[in-house]
């Protein structure tokens, strides 16, 4: 004789949910490798649209319209936690674009000093920069618009437009549009990068000069080991932003870099 089994209807819902939660662990389990396949597919998508190198496109584009000059507007240092913001506004000769543009990320600083002596003797170049006391004041947000705007300003000629790296767009003195990635695709662009990076570079080894215990010539101010020990050991200079970590928590060392910024006359 078969015996029948009978289950509670507590027994019976505990073992539907224990059913339920079951089929739902794989589900839970696969959405990781899911979300991280459709970031891959994001990221190669993005490098099928990006060109070989910085293009001229966008601004033959635009002079076709009739808009013209176009300024390439690019930004360098807002995240190290020494020295100025540096931005580097750009407009470029048509009929003398330098060879070799490209990301000035990705360019050796050979090349890169190259391009910048060949942008200079070609084009029209305005740099604005704002020293780490004003970026404590403000923000890296507000500084680095606040320069762009000033850079656009101070070129020679007054463009019709600005392609501006990014997602922000400077209040400025013509019409402006954030182009994303725009340093690895506008030639104007990567030629504004290229000259705020030598321009940095050249004002963060002169700082080294003045404060050789910190190796700003070698990490620029970005927070690298050697960087973050040489503050452990001889705190702050009046150049580093006491607004970013692992200053910003710290109100007395804050205090001291007023003092001595004042003291020196730090502009």
């Amino acid at each position: 004789m078969k015996r029948s089994r009978t289950e509670s209807p507590g027994t019976a819902k505990s073992s539907a949910a224990s059913a339920a939660r079951s089929k739902a662990k794989p589900k839970a389990v696969a959405a990781k490798p899911l979300k991280a396949a459709r970031k891959l597919r994001a990221v190669e998508q993005l490098a099928l649209v990006l060109p070989d190198a910085p293009t001229f496109d966008r601004e033959e584009r635009l002079r076709a319209r009739g808009i013209w000059p176009v300024a390439g507007v690019d930004e360098v240092g807002r995240g190290p936690l020494a020295g100025p913001v540096v931005v580097a506004a750009v407009v470029l000769d048509p009929e003398r674009i330098p060879d070799g543009l490209a990301d000035s990320k990705l360019l050796p600083a050979e090349e890169r000093e190259r391009l910048y002596d060949l942008i200079l003797m070609s084009s029209h170049v305005a740099v604005a920069s704002v020293p780490a006391r004003d970026i404590d004041a403000t923000d890296i947000r507000k500084a680095t618009l606040a320069a762009m705007g000033r850079a656009l300003g101070a070129l020679p000629v007054t463009p019709a437009m600005a392609l501006v790296d990014g997602i922000d767009r400077p209040a400025a003195c013509c019409p402006t549009e954030a182009v994303v990635k725009g340093d690895a695709t506008v030639a104007s662009i990567a030629a504004a990068a290229i000259v705020a990076k030598v321009t940095r570079d050249r004002m963060m080894r002169r700082l080294c000069t003045r404060f050789p215990a910190y190796g700003f010539s070698r990490h620029k101010g970005y927070a690298t080991p050697e960087h973050r020990a040489a503050i452990a050991l001889h705190g702050p200079c009046p150049f580093h932003r006491m607004s970013f970590a692992p200053f910003k928590s710290d109100v007395e060392i804050a205090e001291v870099e007023v003092a001595i910024t004042a003291e020196l006359g730090v502009i």
